[in-house]
């Protein structure tokens, strides 16, 4: 889906922002997408390379089911090539495709497991768009809710045909325009456009940030994700993570005295901002943002939920905070 012919048997992928103009027998940035004799094939439709059930926080998604499991699937490839990437053995790899699951063979494991959700995650799912649409579209009509774990890079027609079918998102929120060309080989703009449509869309929405050591790691760059979040809402959940050596760099794990700085500085301007990859006092908890009652606890990947915290209203003040909760 999503592509052009062009001369001489070429095609131009138009599924994300990189707009790939392939020759016979070349693959697109994301090493899933092959002109094969000018006609553009996935690689990667049917092929599952990881598949385990998942806390919902481990997404993170700390404001969509607290405490439920999620049945998650991924597979190899990527729309970006982050030099830090935190799971590049599978976002930069050709290979590595454990089994073949259908969609419709999807969503009977998902009503097997008793999972409430599809999590599409661990690489990027949006160059697994084929599969990931059939899959969601039948998840929906057997009323299994659709999560992404994404970068938001996306190209908008395609969007548009998901979107409809996609219930949360967490999307990663990685640094500003230089950042996102010097080591991610990307653009902020799309991840922009992503976040605000899905916001707009009421698809619930939460976003990550990695703090990468010498990186994006000053007090003004982060500045910049704060006020690109508050643009679009003040609501939207921030989970500001601590980066470790991968892949291609080398640089110490991200400073715990960064990262609570950072806290303290978004919590001014943001409702909810969870820490993650760093336990502290206060960073992987829930807080009422009017009247600061905890309303719910985290140790790791277990939630404890107030007993009286329903339908996401504060039994305290009845503030009702954004997410989606029983």
């Amino acid at each position: 889906m999503y592509y052009q012919k062009l001369e001489k048997d070429s095609v131009e992928c138009s599924l994300c922002p990189h707009h790939c103009k392939l020759s016979p027998g070349q693959k697109g940035f994301c090493l899933n997408r092959l002109n094969r004799e000018g006609t553009l094939y996935t690689l990667n439709y049917g092929g599952v390379a990881a598949m385990h059930l998942d806390p919902i926080e481990k997404k993170p998604l700390y404001h969509f089911y607290p405490g439920k499991q999620i049945l998650s699937f991924g597979i190899f490839g990527c729309s970006l090539n982050c030099s830090f990437c935190q799971n590049f053995s599978l976002a930069r790899s050709t290979s590595g495709q454990d089994s073949n699951l259908l969609p419709h063979e999807c969503v009977e494991l998902a009503k097997k497991y008793q999972s409430f959700a599809i999590a599409y995650t661990y690489n990027e799912p949006f160059i697994w768009f084929e599969h990931v649409l059939e899959t969601a579209k039948l998840a929906k009509d057997q009323g299994i809710k659709n999560v992404l774990v994404t970068n938001g890079f996306y190209e908008k027609e395609p969007w548009d045909e998901l979107a409809p079918f996609v219930d949360a998102m967490n999307i990663d929120l990685k640094g500003g325009e230089a950042f996102y060309n010097r080591m991610c080989k990307g653009a902020l703009n799309p991840v922009l456009q992503t976040i605000r449509s899905a916001f707009k869309r009421g698809i619930h929405v939460e976003v990550a940030h990695l703090v990468v050591t010498g990186e994006n790691d000053r007090m003004e760059d982060f500045q910049e994700i704060i006020h690109a979040i508050e643009a679009i809402s003040p609501r939207i959940p921030l989970h500001i993570s601590r980066y470790f050596p991968n892949h291609e760099l080398s640089a110490p794990p991200t400073s715990p005295e960064i990262l609570e700085r950072f806290h303290d500085r978004a919590k001014e301007s943001l409702e909810h901002v969870y820490l993650g990859n760093l336990i502290t006092e206060t960073g992987q908890h829930t807080f009422c943002p009017r009247c600061k009652a905890r309303l719910m606890e985290r140790t790791g990947y277990q939630t404890i939920v107030h007993k009286n915290f329903m339908n996401g209203k504060c039994p305290d003040c009845g503030h009702l905070l954004y997410g989606v909760f029983e």
